[in-house]
């Protein structure tokens, strides 16, 4: 048996451990006691809706999905009728167990959540503790499973085809998957979450989660099919993407070698990370200090747990230290991101508390104010994911002798690769916090609507907050990494694309020059591309909450007793109109990204892609991190307010507030998330059309 097949054995070997602990956390959330009547009723309505929801979504995903597979099995990576028929074949499947893996993972996190809600809610009625370890257990169902299917995937796909061409298949099934999940349930969630908090809270002046309020079960609902199944969707495609990238690049270092040593640390390092947040998920408990406390500490417990075990396994096992040292970087970048994001968004700190004074005079002000502060909050992250390409590339340049590819150092290349597979190492750690926003955010509105009392209602009000900041932690997490990922994946498109033009007696591409017109024209149109997608998909949640705002208004018209309690709302009826407005919007905005690419590569070549995948990351990744933290922050000063501050709730600053927040939700947990999404997909896209676009372009 070569090396490299044994340690894809020991990563299924560590994957099929993950998935029994997972057995065991969802026997141990289903054991949680629940009694509440209501609650079990509510918790009903949204766990259907959400089944109802995704059923219909992946079945529109599927038809796509199969479309694309029979693109693919004609065109890639050349023309089938050209002969080489069966990497194509391999091409597709590879492609079809992405997308299915990616969303094996949203329905296990979907099955978790909705019974983690139920046991988060009436577990607070025993006190903080008890409610903070059925939500991040039920949210570390989904981290695990997520994880645990991103190494069990990598590890078959390479140990039954030798292939990584075709990991770039399996990593594009993945981001497609993730791509249309990610926005669909975005724009679900942020229909119904708009629509009730305007009509309730701003309208009515009622509470959050009042069942009166006819959106409110698909603004629970939501919160699972967008923060649970579409995060994860799209975790798993970030880490899939980057395993891809980095045994892509290793695998060019390891063509002389027969001990494949570059490869076996990308399957060795990623294992340990799926160990270490095993470890962090087993022991996690909380303090004093409260649950955002508790999460934080987590985090960084595994961090710590990683890096010392990769540092184990680098001395018994003779890896090159320089490699050790450039994941390092990227797990040191992640949690600087991590603490950015929490200065910018948690409400003990001061952007969150100004921009809350801010609500006292002026909504105007409001927007203002979070909208300054998200744009600073950019800096930080882009200097961070900056440094740590260059830190990278600067220590791993001399690896493998120096060689160079096609003008670049290969080894530079996938030491900037191995920088995102650190960052994402504890992606299963990132993950179960996600997962435990939407958890908690449910508990609380059940907690409200089974009348569990106030100091149930403070509890779980306490859990949210803590969810609202770390969530905003994981989607700058997120986006952090998607920019490192992209970077390595823009060294395996010039792998790919000169290895064909050999092939081919084209010419190589040795540079990137931005004043040659075509690859300027490709930057600028790559540049265009996150903020049209992104205006797409908010313009989507737009016009699905104006529907769902008419039909809330014709049921308080038809159903006068709906505010005294003397009448039930249809809540099928937000349900319902939240799930066909989603699936109307989610295919244009993603379709245009793939067309666009597309277009391009026809147009200009590679060298206009080249300047394309330039400009979509340096801009995606701007307008991502903006959006995201703009989103957290306006979301944490509205809860800030109504704890207490500036007027509490009811007042002038509360109503502003909340404007504030509705402005801010399609921005975190619609567009925001879905462009590092968007950046992954166009980036595999070129790798894969690479050879097409050198045997046809207009220029």
């Amino acid at each position: 048996m070569n090396p490299l097949d044994l340690y894809s054995y020991i990563s299924i070997a560590v994957s099929l451990l993950t998935f029994a602990f997972v057995a065991w956390l969802f026997a141990w959330i289903k054991k949680q006691p629940s009694e509440n009547e209501k609650i079990a009723t509510v918790g009903k309505l949204i766990r259907d809706g959400a089944h109802t929801f995704l059923r219909k979504e992946y079945i529109m995903l599927a038809k796509f999905a199969g479309a694309v597979a029979l693109l693919i099995l004609l065109f890639l990576p050349t023309p089938i009728w050209n002969g080489g028929y069966e990497e194509n074949i391999v091409m597709a499947i590879s492609y079809l167990a992405g997308n299915v893996f990616s969303g094996m993972a949203g329905l296990i996190g979907i099955r978790v959540a909705t019974i983690a809600n139920i046991k988060t809610a009436e577990a607070a009625r025993r006190g903080i503790g008890p409610a903070f370890l059925a939500g991040f257990r039920g949210g570390a169902v989904m981290g695990m499973a997520v994880v645990g299917s991103t190494l069990l995937g990598t590890a078959l796909i390479l140990l039954i085809t030798g292939n990584t061409t075709a990991l770039l298949g399996f990593s594009f099934g993945a981001s497609s998957l993730a791509l249309f999940a990610k926005a669909g349930g975005g724009i679900f969630t942020k229909t119904a979450d708009l629509s009730a908090d305007l009509v309730g809270k701003v309208e009515l002046g009622i509470p959050e989660d009042d069942p009166r309020n006819p959106a409110v079960i698909a603004d629970n609902v939501g919160d699972n099919v967008g923060d649970v199944a579409g995060m994860g969707a799209d975790l798993f495609d970030s880490s899939i993407a980057s395993i891809a990238a980095a045994l892509v690049l290793a695998a060019v270092l390891d063509k002389n070698s027969t001990d494949k040593v570059y490869s076996i640390m990308v399957l060795c390092y990623a294992s340990i990370g799926l160990f270490a947040s095993i470890v962090g998920v087993f022991l996690a408990r909380m303090g004093k200090k409260g649950p955002t406390s508790a999460l934080n500490n987590l985090t960084y417990s595994t961090t710590a747990i990683f890096a010392a075990l990769t540092a184990i396994a680098t001395y018994f096992l003779n890896f090159d230290w320089r490699i050790w040292g450039a994941s390092m970087v990227g797990l040191a970048v992640g949690v600087i991101i991590g603490i950015t994001t929490d200065y910018f968004t948690d409400d003990g700190k001061k952007p969150v508390q100004n921009t809350a004074k801010a609500s006292e005079t002026s909504p105007a002000l409001t927007i203002l104010s979070g909208f300054s502060y998200s744009l600073i909050s950019v800096l930080p992250a882009l200097i961070g994911i900056g440094a740590s390409a260059l830190i990278a590339y600067k220590l791993c340049a001399d690896i493998g002798g120096g060689e160079l590819m096609f003008g670049f150092p290969i080894g530079a290349l996938y030491g900037i690769a191995m920088a995102a597979v650190g960052m994402l190492s504890i992606v299963g750690m990132i993950i179960s916090n996600d997962a435990y926003g939407p958890i908690v955010d449910n508990a609380r509105g059940m907690a409200e609507m089974g009348e569990l009392g106030e100091e149930v209602l403070n509890i779980t009000d306490e859990l949210d907050s803590a969810g609202n900041t770390v969530k905003a932690i994981t989607k700058g997490f997120a986006i952090g990494a998607a920019g490192l990922t992209v970077i390595a994946l823009l060294g395996a498109f010039l792998s790919e694309v000169n290895e064909a033009a050999l092939e081919m007696g084209k010419d190589i591409i040795t540079t990137l020059d931005i004043m040659e017109p075509t690859v300027f024209f490709g930057m600028l149109v790559g540049a265009a591309i996150p903020a049209v997608f992104s205006a797409m998909l908010i313009r989507g949640v737009d016009k699905n909450a104006q529907r769902m705002i008419a039909d809330i208004h014709r049921q308080f018209k038809e159903r006068p007793g709906i505010i005294d309690g003397s009448q039930t709302p249809d809540y099928t009826s937000s349900i319902e109109i939240a799930t066909v407005g989603a699936l109307r919007e989610l295919i244009p905005a993603g379709l245009m990204a793939i067309l666009i690419t597309l277009a391009v590569g026809f147009i200009g070549g590679v060298q206009a892609i080249g300047g394309f995948l330039t400009g979509n990351i340096v801009a995606g990744l701007l307008l991502a991190l903006f959006m995201s933290n703009a989103g957290g922050l306006w979301d944490n000063a509205k809860k800030y307010v109504e704890s207490g501050h500036n007027g509490g709730k009811g007042s002038d600053a509360h109503k502003a507030a909340v404007i504030g927040d509705t402005v801010g939700d399609p921005f975190k947990d619609t567009a925001g998330p879905s462009i590092n999404t968007q950046i992954t997909v166009v980036s595999l896209v070129a790798s894969l059309t690479a050879t097409m676009f050198l045997n046809v372009s207009i220029f």
